[in-house]
């Protein structure tokens, strides 16, 4: 059985958010070398979501990974879906007015910018990614934006993304601010240490600001599965990891989860919509940072 890639049946609008990409031939985080010939992770994400923005490595990548993993183009729509839901109740339920969308990727509809602006025109929005060319994408997208902006950064050294001109003149981080890690952190391996990457930018965020963060897992999936998948992003721009919930969890430590908890991203806020149960590929979860806490251990 292989998964359809036809247009998700759920007709609420999804937000960007996507994956960072690292330089195979040179430095890893470095600058992204383009070369159309190199499965791009982002691109291979994009094909799954039925866009456009891909090349032929790319879709034959996907299809790789379709034949090992059929639900992955289901997940990832899932997953685009519930940060969709995730921005909305941030900015119409909790009142937040800053975002920084870190991995943001290709530009889609109904973009976290968008969004956000539907429940205040004043929100503040600012894309993060350490590929040139979605840089270079998001910022044609926003020419014409005033409260939004976009930087080539790579989340792997928070200190030097977060002091950004771009992020610093349009995000106040003494003042809540949601931020975004969707389908990005299982593109960075244990030794790069994710977790403290993570505990770096809580500790930058005011009391009430939130986290929004989604993880592929391999959890219910079996092993040859999951070995599978990977084998198909050893050969492209980032390898993948899939983590099981009590390590991804501990990214939020330190924080309030939002209900209802670490949940499969179908199931996230999801008003009334129930579906025959199937293997959890991914995680999500919205969390909260209380007060007291301005200051948390990197």
């Amino acid at each position: 059985m292989t998964d359809s890639l036809a247009p998700a049946a759920d007709p609420e609008p999804s937000a960007g958010g996507a994956v960072t990409e690292y330089d195979r031939g040179g430095v890893r985080g470095g600058p992204q070398t383009f070369d159309p010939s190199v499965p791009n992770v982002a691109r291979i994400y994009d094909y799954l979501l039925r866009g456009k923005d891909n090349y032929a490595a790319d879709r034959e990548a996907a299809r790789r990974l379709l034949a090992a993993v059929p639900g992955a183009a289901v997940a990832a729509r899932d997953n685009r879906a519930f940060l969709g839901r995730a921005v909305r109740f941030l900015a119409r339920e909790a009142g937040i007015r800053q975002f920084l969308d870190i991995g943001t990727g290709l530009p889609t509809r109904g973009n976290v910018h968008e969004i956000a602006h539907a429940a205040s025109p004043l929100s503040h929005v600012v894309y993060a990614d350490n590929d040139p060319l979605v840089a270079a994408h998001a910022e044609a997208l926003l020419a014409d934006s005033l409260r939004v902006a976009a930087v080539c950064a790579d989340l792997r050294d928070p200190g030097h993304l977060l002091t950004q001109p771009a992020v610093r003149s349009h995000i106040d981080f003494d003042q809540p601010v949601a931020v975004l890690m969707v389908a990005v952190l299982h593109f960075i391996e244990d030794r790069e240490d994710p977790w403290s990457i993570v505990n770096a930018c809580k500790a930058s965020m005011a009391p009430g600001s939130y986290l929004v963060l989604s993880h592929v897992t391999g959890d219910g999936t079996p092993a040859d599965m999951v070995r599978q998948a990977a084998e198909v992003y050893e050969h492209a721009s980032a390898p993948g990891l899939a983590r099981p919930r009590a390590q991804i969890a501990r990214f939020f430590d330190g924080l309030d989860m939002a209900a209802p908890g670490l949940a499969d991203p179908y199931q996230w806020r999801r008003p009334g919509r129930a579906r025959k149960p199937r293997p959890v590929l991914f995680y999500a979860g919205v969390a909260r940072k209380p007060a007291g806490t301005r200051e948390m251990a990197v």
